[in-house]
């Protein structure tokens, strides 16, 4: 799609000269509309440019346009599962709003979308995305509902950053919520009775915080599209399922229940972002205050949670780049310089930390192999970095 991120791409470009403006202590550079741009954003991108770099150098095929799992491979599938394909593919599209006119980034991310209806599964209803590749490029899989919500939430924001809108975006957008509609648990004598599963596999009936906070983030954003009640209405539920279950006595958000009752507590950033960007996104669509308002509740506790001690590093970074990303959300309506702060601070210590500069790869894990979805998610957060702050809306 030849006018996908154009217009996006000119609003909030980088001009030419950016390696000579880098070097100038307090100085800005001007941006394709004569704003000024501040270097902080210009030496973002360019780390940003060098993650990039890297994940296509060791991770990407340009045969087939998958992506290895891991590197250097050792076993299992040759290629990746959806889940660290679809942070792969939103990463690349986060790339595409920090240049003027970048081709390559464009060409990319249509790449990337591509080669994700490799996994699509049109013969279930309702139909979704597999967990793995469907025949002939590989064996199928379970679908896993917060899966098919972080494809959902990529589709929105090709929708967000698209000159007209990107319809048929929009539609497939639209095919996901009603697949994770479906996944709602209906039975009333279950413990914490609601909310989606995790999954349609038989091995798990989970009900995760990650299954209906984003999925309530889908709903909002194709309400605010379409004004649609179903969305809005489904939504609310979803939202208010977590806040009635999971929500822990320290303000933060719990990961899953399972059928028996039993609470799994661990307080991971993803989860918390997306009821913050769930949160901000009720608001926006109701103009109720108490939305807004634990949206931000939510954000002071969880940075001071991961300050302490520094937890962020007992995380990994692809949950901290959907943590991010859904507070600059929030930034984009109540600005904090908080929300930046931390997220700078976590990219600055995650690359004076685990950064190999020989090969630009994110090695949060010593020798063993580098992850797609670590280095997906450090290219994530350094991209969001290197945005102009009036776009944060079109995060997803």
């Amino acid at each position: 799609m030849k006018q996908e991120f154009r217009a996006f791409s000119r609003r909030t470009a980088l001009v030419g000269g950016l390696a000579a403006a880098a070097g100038m202590a307090g100085a800005s550079v001007a941006r394709a509309d004569s704003v000024p741009l501040p270097v902080s954003l210009v030496r973002y991108a360019r780390r940003a440019d060098e993650s990039y770099a890297a994940l296509q150098r060791y991770f990407y095929d340009p045969q087939t346009s998958f992506y290895l799992e891991e590197y250097p491979r050792e076993g299992g599938n040759p290629w990746s599962y959806v889940w660290p394909f679809s942070q792969a593919m939103i990463a690349t599209q986060t790339m595409a709003g920090i240049r003027a006119g970048g081709p390559r980034y464009l060409e990319d991310v249509a790449d990337r979308y591509t080669a994700l209806e490799a996994y699509w599964n049109a013969g279930t209803n309702p139909p979704g995305y597999d967990s793995y590749l469907r025949p002939p490029a590989g064996h199928g899989g379970d679908k896993f509902y917060d899966d098919n919500e972080w494809n959902a939430l990529g589709f929105l924001q090709r929708h967000y950053m698209t000159e007209d809108g990107d319809r048929p975006a929009l539609e497939r957008a639209a095919e996901i919520f009603d697949l994770v509609v479906y996944g709602w648990d209906t039975n009333p004598n279950h413990p914490c009775p609601g909310g989606v599963f995790w999954t349609q596999a038989t091995w798990s009936n989970d009900r995760n915080t990650v299954s209906n906070a984003p999925g309530a983030e889908v709903g909002l954003h194709l309400y605010l599209a379409t004004k649609k009640p179903y969305y809005l209405d489904w939504s609310i539920r979803m939202y208010e399922w977590v806040r009635s279950y999971m929500l822990a006595p320290n303000g933060l958000y719990w990961d899953h229940v399972d059928l028996a009752g039993n609470i799994q507590k661990t307080q991971w950033s993803y989860n918390q972002g997306t009821m913050i960007g769930a949160g901000v996104l009720l608001y926006r669509a109701t103009g109720e205050r108490k939305y807004l308002d634990q949206a931000r509740d939510t954000a002071t506790k969880a940075l001071a949670f991961y300050a302490q001690n520094e937890r962020y590093f007992n995380q990994p970074a692809r949950f901290h780049a959907i943590f991010f990303a859904n507070l600059l959300q929030l930034q984009a309506i109540q600005p904090d310089p908080a929300y930046r702060q931390a997220m700078e601070w976590y990219a600055d210590e995650a690359r004076r930390r685990f950064h190999d500069a020989a090969t630009g790869l994110y090695r949060f894990t010593g020798t063993r192999p580098v992850t797609l979805l670590e280095q997906s998610g450090m290219i994530r957060i350094e991209a969001m970095l290197a945005w102009d702050p009036r776009n944060y809306g079109k995060l997803t």
